[in-house]
């Protein structure tokens, strides 16, 4: 599975062991990949010995001979996907094996309903290469005993791999294709994505119901490995599909997410005012005041219900800074700036709100973190204490 919208991310040792770079792209191997490696010869190895009596107990390193070579088919998957995309310019960032199989991670890039396809389906299209090589093989009639075996094994898995990916939904790579018709048809990625992302949790459904629910209505009871493998790849599948719904739902509002229009009115004063030039400014507690330094950039805002306690008569010899909280340490930003630029840059900056400046550096607005949670998710935002 291909990636291409994950945000940039590290991949530290504690998160996986680095295998080194093929094709100039890192490999992990995730520590995940183990418990599915101890699944596959604890499944397999039994199945060896009956099929080999005389193999004994080394039963058990032909499963793991069959976790490595699925390894290697998912890593030749994974390659196809870094790749193709290269062939557009794509950076690849990293290629992780893990308990599901694997992904590729791509650094952002700008994508079209085409590319985004031939990227998605190259990884399928590997698999199915493997599985007709084998099948060729096996054709000659020259391996016997455990070497045909692990063929034919990996024929079949390839075939099952590639079949299983195309499938029309997210996260598989099937779903690119429902994202870019989608995506094609009405000139909208996040419409696409979300539609692959709901055609993903069909898929969910329909597998339950295959391999679940339909052999218990015919009077059967499951076969207990088909069932935990069903579950735990049902449960990865819906949460990605739902993770992805939701990221598309949050991108597609990300228009609606600008400093200028976000923000409430505010003026600036400097830091040497007192409270009775404040109230002449904002008799009412409006428009909001942020105060600034002697290098021009804000400092703090006032905070109106303190301002309104100070008795009249002790309003020209109080500072402006005994009723006013501190700002983050940078925490402006121009007028000008939205969408995903804008989300990066308040994500680094403690507090919740932002004074937001001019071409000039003057005070035009003030920008409450709540009201940009609010445009990202069309829901009220908790409203934080202040300190």
């Amino acid at each position: 599975m291909s990636s291409p919208t994950t945000p940039h991310h590290v991949v530290t040792k504690r998160e996986g062991i680095p295998l080194g770079r093929i094709a100039g792209v890192p490999v992990y191997l995730a520590y995940s990949w183990f418990v599915i490696a101890a699944i596959t010869v604890v499944f397999y190895g039994p199945v060896v010995i009956d099929l080999f009596p005389g193999i004994g107990n080394w039963g058990y390193l032909v499963g793991l001979a069959i976790a490595l070579l699925l390894a290697v088919s998912v890593l030749i998957h994974e390659l196809a996907h870094a790749l193709s995309a290269r062939a557009f310019g794509w950076p690849s960032e990293k290629i992780v094996l893990n308990l599901w199989g694997g992904h590729t991670q791509f650094e952002n890039f700008t994508a079209s309903p085409g590319r985004s396809v031939t990227v998605a389906l190259a990884g399928p299209a590997s698999n199915f290469v493997i599985a007709g090589v084998m099948w060729a093989i096996l054709s000659t009639h020259t391996l016997t005993g455990v070497p045909a075996m692990l063929a034919d094994i990996l024929r079949l898995a390839n075939l099952v791999i590639g079949i299983f990916n195309v499938l029309p939904g997210m996260p598989l790579d099937g779903g690119r294709l429902v994202e870019s018709a989608v995506w094609k048809a009405t000139g909208s990625q996040d419409k696409g994505t979300i539609a692959a992302g709901w055609s993903g949790r069909i898929i969910v459904v329909a597998l339950v119901i295959w391999f679940i629910v339909v052999p218990f209505l015919q009077g059967q009871l499951p076969n207990l490995m088909y069932t935990v493998i069903t579950v735990l790849v049902c449960g990865f599948l819906w949460m990605s599909a739902s993770s992805s719904i939701h990221h598309a739902k949050l991108r597609s509002r990300l228009y609606l997410v600008t400093a200028a229009g976000l923000a409430e009115p505010a003026v600036g004063v400097p830091n040497t005012a007192t409270v009775a030039d404040v109230l002449a400014i904002a008799p009412a507690g409006s428009p909001a005041v942020v105060i600034f330094g002697p290098d021009g950039r804000p400092q703090g805002v006032v905070d109106s219900g303190a301002t309104a306690s100070v008795p009249p008569e002790a309003a020209t010899t109080t500072p402006v800074t005994a009723v006013a909280h501190a700002l983050a340490a940078g925490a402006y930003v121009p007028e000008w700036s939205k969408g995903q630029e804008l989300i990066q840059y308040l994500a680094r900056l403690e507090g919740g709100e932002y004074a937001v400046v001019d071409h000039n550096g003057i005070v035009t607005g003030l920008l409450r973190q709540e009201a940009v949670v609010t445009a990202i998710t069309g829901k009220e935002a908790r409203r934080s204490g202040r300190p």
